[in-house]
């Protein structure tokens, strides 16, 4: 049933980009000065080797000795081939297992996830993005959108929605871009009809209705209310505790409840907001086959009879939550009628309302990303060069008291050789 709402999201699009030749030319993504590597090359380069740096790690580990933070950042920035960054990626695996593993830093994992992308490895960036604890990678706002833009431009709305729940969980949707970014991956990826296990309407459900809360228009309401249908089947289905494990979620019962506070929220607005008519549609389809479940599941308890209780319990507030069903199907109906009567309800799709937002809003909000990027590179550069020049301060110091030390030695050795005289 969810299939065919998606089914019309993308004959919708596919309209709307015959109609539109800003499709073609993809001007709602990021701009070619957003993605532009110059600044970022323009550093100062250290001349290094990166055999010798491998080996210098490998040699300080195998001493049970750190390696600094400097040494790793050195490693990535060297990297020229798609075969040393999986060797760069052992060695953040090692850092991160090491006493030092605090102190990775911020521009390394930003050079760590351009180097993927210059060599064609994003996969490589998405495994250490997803699996973050182990690797350290927990990158800045910008940074972000530099791997969901790549992703979009790849057609690969899958993984685009990867990177975005990982920005959900790490609650970073706090740019305009990325919130941008991350509705139109949302929407993309929702308009391939895909077939969602339960894990992932869970986190669908949850990078709609987080990114959906920081716009405040038709596309973020529209997100909002998928959002909110989502975790509500889960929710419904599998009861509240499924929902929040490693989740930044409420744990307030009641996520269909929320759906519909949604819809009555922008029937009673007085604004120009409206509710696209297929997300509208999908949460029918949704309730109606939280229904159709509802029905099976009784009729099935009434002739499985023990088998049932092999299945894992469900509260009784999660129960009382799901005798709530045919109370919100019937406030759905209602709530949908008035948003007919009120011309609250948009025509167009869902992606096609978070296309048209990008495209009218994206060269905006890049504005002050880029300004503040300009502004970090110097500054991470600064800190960089103080880190080089602290470490060739302690290896002058270390060196001087190695000469001393020798020195005394030979002092004291001198010394017994008069008194034997």
């Amino acid at each position: 049933m969810a299939a065919s709402v998606w089914k019309r999201c993308v004959t919708a699009a596919v309209k709307v980009k015959c109609l539109s030749p800003s499709f073609s030319a993809r001007r709602w993504l990021l701009s070619a000065a957003y993605t532009d590597t110059k600044v970022w090359e323009a550093r100062e380069k250290e001349p290094l080797n990166l055999a010798l740096l491998a080996n210098n790690m490998d040699r300080t580990y195998d001493r049970n000795l750190p390696v600094s933070s400097l040494t790793v950042s050195r490693f990535v920035d060297t990297i020229s081939s798609q075969e040393e960054v999986n060797q760069a990626e052992y060695y953040l695996y090692k850092f991160r297992h090491s006493p030092n593993c605090w102190y990775l830093r911020n521009w390394t994992i930003h050079s760590w996830i351009r180097q993927c992308l210059k060599y064609g490895v994003k996969e490589k960036a998405l495994h250490t993005l997803k699996n973050k604890v182990q690797y350290g990678i927990f990158p800045d706002d910008f940074t972000f959108n530099l791997l969901i833009d790549s992703y979009i431009k790849d057609g690969d709305f899958k993984s685009a929605c990867s990177v975005v729940e990982e920005v959900m969980l790490q609650e970073a949707f706090d740019l305009s871009s990325t919130q941008i970014l991350s509705l139109y991956a949302l929407a993309s990826y929702l308009a391939t009809r895909p077939q969602l296990a339960v894990s992932e309407e869970r986190m669908l459900g949850a990078s709609l209705l987080l990114c959906g809360m920081k716009q405040d228009n038709s596309v973020g309401l529209s997100a909002q209310l998928l959002g909110n249908a989502l975790l509500g089947k889960v929710e419904m289905s599998k009861g509240i505790h499924a929902l929040f494990k490693g989740m930044p979620l409420s744990w307030e019962r009641g996520y269909l409840s929320r759906a519909l506070a949604v819809m009555e929220g922008v029937a009673a607005a007085s604004g120009d907001v409206k509710l696209s008519k297929d997300s509208l549609d999908y949460m029918n389809d949704l309730l109606q086959e939280l229904s159709s479940s509802s029905d099976s599941k009784s009729s099935g308890e009434e002739s499985a009879g023990e088998e049932v209780k092999k299945e894992d319990p469900v509260d009784e507030e999660d129960e009382a939550e799901q005798a709530k069903l045919p109370q919100y199907v019937s406030r759905f109906k209602e709530l949908c009628s008035r948003l007919e009567s009120e011309g609250k309800v948009d025509s167009a799709s869902f992606l096609a309302a978070g296309t048209a937002l990008a495209q009218q809003k994206m060269a905006a909000a890049e504005k002050p990303d880029l300004e503040l990027y300009k502004s970090n590179v110097p500054a991470w550069e600064a800190e960089r060069k103080q880190l080089i020049q602290r470490e060739k301060d302690l290896r002058e110091q270390a060196e001087q008291e190695k000469r001393e030390k020798l020195a005394a030695q030979a002092a004291a050795e001198q010394q017994e050789m008069r008194a034997e005289q």
